[in-house]
């Protein structure tokens, strides 16, 4: 069904209901309408990283993981396993007759805000700090979600439009005070491009103001930008009460009623909370018309028959619940685990170990067991989980495996059964016993998330106070360094962490893990033994813990992210290690009616089979406005065998080749613009890590 007739069709429904009936069908948990034949249907649901919230599922690398593979074409496979997944369940849903929360079809995800402090507890839902990686992967995800059929598989909403990225505990009246040129060049693009270059059902409003405004009720943001400038025609839902929030939170409106008009008329159609309850109420008060409830009605109901809902043969019946978490779907979130992991450190190639080796290996730290470290948040529940402890005892069968969790995951210090103790030396002495310990530690959702949901003590309504490890942990690595020679560090977080000077110095070996999803610890362990050849890259900066960062609320970009840093970081955005080695070659680039092409041959030169993650980067000149240090403008992943060499071609659009000016406007750069290719970003902690230097040309 393409989309105009799905409007056709809602529009003709639409004409034969009551205001009233109209207004209830606004509200997340839409009622049946009986005489009308429409069920009852709960739009709420959520997938960032599998079907979440609703019992079996698979569960994948949580957002920032699968940003991390810089694999594009693999994160649009997942999001297929993903959307037939949905299908099987809604299918059983619908056999059953349950149409509670959770159990529709319409997906609140991907969210594509700029992870722009390192701080924020939400950033492991995101694709990470840099628009283009996040429009890319963004796009890859959304198609793979709504499909290509006659029917929408499932519905994708964009999240959460816009400047939204903490803090947390301020998000439902704090105001983000934002520049058009940081608006345009950081905030926004992910979103425009999003939108204009897929068909995504939906777009999330966010919490806080933005420029004054409430997002939910911003008519520039709605329908000046959205709806007017970007053509966007599916529905708008606030994100979960902030309707509520623009009276009580923001003191934006006098009352619920007051902000449901507000919300409504700037073109809101969809609320996830109470206040369009208050919607006749507004009617009755002459602050909304029948026409506006009716074109918000209309749009809400053509996404509902774009998935089909009301056609005799439902479309994706024949999907059998069998698909869901079977064998195919675990075999592809192995892999990508696999693609999403980084080596951060590899003193003198100490990895990979040898899996066939008789030698005692010491799994210690609160991570080496946990299945919370594994799902991250926003999370479904997988029939099979494989945590690093167990992912070692399968891949090191000659091992003796010693594993003890060492510490708690945080101190909290009102509760002292919650410190060291014995568990402390139970850790330490595994270590001591060891030919390898394999730390593992970092975070999990219990701590790093979404404000209330999330404990108190490390951090502030689920954002970090910092990026050092707990102090819990950090005693228990500095502990088992002082004991074990040959420690590997494994590192499962949602964001950026230093394990401090003593620990990463002593460390043969980092790998940054994130929260690898339900086979994680098996991606973990495949890594260890050279079984997987690592090939993620950072897509955030890994700043040193005694940066200092701009004030957490400060929204302006300057000294944020790898695009304005003037900092040196401990890992820059873009970096990642491999086995093997790899040189680039043949470099050039030229312009074209759509943007500019490049070329670059890239040659695998060590010894093992491996997959560069080719990189483009932009540095733009411009004498009328700031331009950041470089801007990631075009990825590829090229699998290569020893001594092959493949060329690289490579189209950048002019999207990601204007310089923004200080009033928002994009433009060609007035100095040129130079271009470079690599595996990491043109700079020089990156060229000293990876040692060598990008390849660079001008654009001509």
């Amino acid at each position: 069904m393409d989309k105009q007739q799905a409007k056709q069709r809602a529009k003709a429904l639409v004409a034969r209901m009551s205001i009233e009936e109209k207004m209830s069908q606004l509200l997340y948990q839409s009622p049946a309408i009986e005489r009308l034949g429409i069920k009852e249907y709960n739009w709420w649901n959520e997938a960032s990283h599998g079907v979440a919230r609703a019992g079996t599922a698979t569960v994948f690398p949580h957002a920032i993981a699968m940003a991390a593979s810089f694999y594009p074409e693999i994160i649009f496979k997942a999001a297929q396993v993903v959307s037939t997944e949905a299908r099987a369940k809604y299918n059983k849903n619908v056999e059953y007759g349950d149409r509670d929360i959770y159990k529709g079809l319409t997906f609140w995800t991907p969210n594509i805000n700029i992870f722009r402090d390192p701080r924020w507890g939400r950033g492991q839902e995101t694709y990470g700090e840099d628009p283009f990686l996040t429009a890319t992967m963004a796009c890859k995800y959304v198609n793979g979600l709504q499909g290509d059929g006659e029917f929408l598989k499932s519905a994708a909403c964009v999240k959460h439009l816009a400047a939204h990225s903490g803090p947390e505990r301020l998000r439902h009246g704090f105001n983000a005070v934002v520049s058009e040129y940081d608006l345009w060049q950081t905030y926004l693009p992910a979103f425009q491009w999003t939108i204009e270059h897929t068909d995504v059902a939906g777009v999330m409003g966010a919490y806080n103001r933005t420029n004054g405004v409430p997002c939910c009720c911003s008519e520039r943001l709605l329908r000046e930008i959205l709806k007017e400038q970007w053509h966007f025609d599916g529905y708008i839902v606030s994100d979960c009460g902030a309707l509520r929030d623009i009276s009580e939170g923001h003191h934006y409106a006098d009352s619920d009623v007051e902000a449901a008009a507000l919300a409504l008329n700037s073109g809101c159609t969809l609320n996830c909370g109470w206040a369009f309850e208050r919607l006749l109420d507004a009617y009755e008060m002459d602050l909304i018309t029948e026409e506006t409830v009716t074109a918000a009605a209309e749009t809400v109901f053509t996404t509902r028959f774009l998935l089909g809902e009301f056609e005799k043969d439902r479309p994706y019946r024949d999907i059998p619940y069998q698909q869901v978490d079977c064998p195919a779907h675990q075999a592809l979130n192995l892999e990508v685990a696999r693609q999403s992991i980084v080596l951060l450190k590899n003193e003198a190639d100490f990895l990979p170990m040898d899996a066939g080796k008789k030698q005692t290996i010491a799994v210690i730290g609160p991570n080496g067991q946990s299945v919370l470290a594994l799902e991250g948040n926003y999370n479904g529940y997988a029939s099979r989980y494989v945590t690093v402890a167990d992912g070692i005892r399968e891949v090191f069968k000659q091992a003796d495996v010693l594993v003890s969790k060492g510490c708690n995951l945080w101190f909290e210090k009102k509760n002292e059964w919650n410190g060291f103790g014995y568990m402390h030396t139970d850790g330490v002495s595994a270590a001591a016993s060891a030919d390898v310990t394999i730390l593992c530690l970092g975070l999990d959702a219990s701590i790093e998330g979404e404000d209330g949901c999330v404990s108190e003590g490390y951090t502030d309504g689920g954002d970090k106070r910092d990026l050092y490890l707990p102090e819990t942990q950090q005693k228990l690595a500095e502990a088992v360094c002082d004991v074990c020679e040959n420690v590997v560090v494994v590192l499962m977080s949602g964001g950026a962490l230093d394990l401090g000077t003593k620990v990463s110095n002593h460390a043969k070996a980092i790998l940054q893990a994130w929260y690898p999803g339900a086979l994680g610890g098996l991606a973990v362990a495949q890594t260890l033994s050279g079984d997987n050849c690592p090939s993620g890259r950072l897509p955030i900066t890994f700043y040193r813990g005694d940066t200092k960062l701009p004030d957490f609320s400060d929204y302006d970009m300057s000294g944020r992210t790898y695009r304005y840093l003037t900092e040196e970081p401990n890992y820059p955005f873009g970096f990642g290690l491999s086995y093997t080695k790899f040189a680039y070659s043949g470099f050039s680039c030229s312009r074209t009616e759509n943007g500019a092409l490049v070329s670059v041959s890239v040659t695998n030169t060590g010894k093992r089979n491996g997959t560069e993650k080719v990189q483009i980067y932009a540095k733009l000149h411009d004498s009328r406005t700031k331009t950041a240090n470089c801007q990631l403008c075009a990825i590829a992943p090229v699998e290569l065998a020893p001594g092959e060499t493949k060329e690289i071609r490579l189209t950048v659009d002019p999207f990601w080749l204007n310089a923004v000016l200080p009033d928002g406007t994009r433009t060609e750069p007035d100095g040129g613009i130079t271009l470079f290719a690599g595996g990491h970003q043109p700079d020089k902690r990156s060229d000293a890590l990876c040692g060598y230097a990008c390849l660079q040309e001008t654009l001509k």
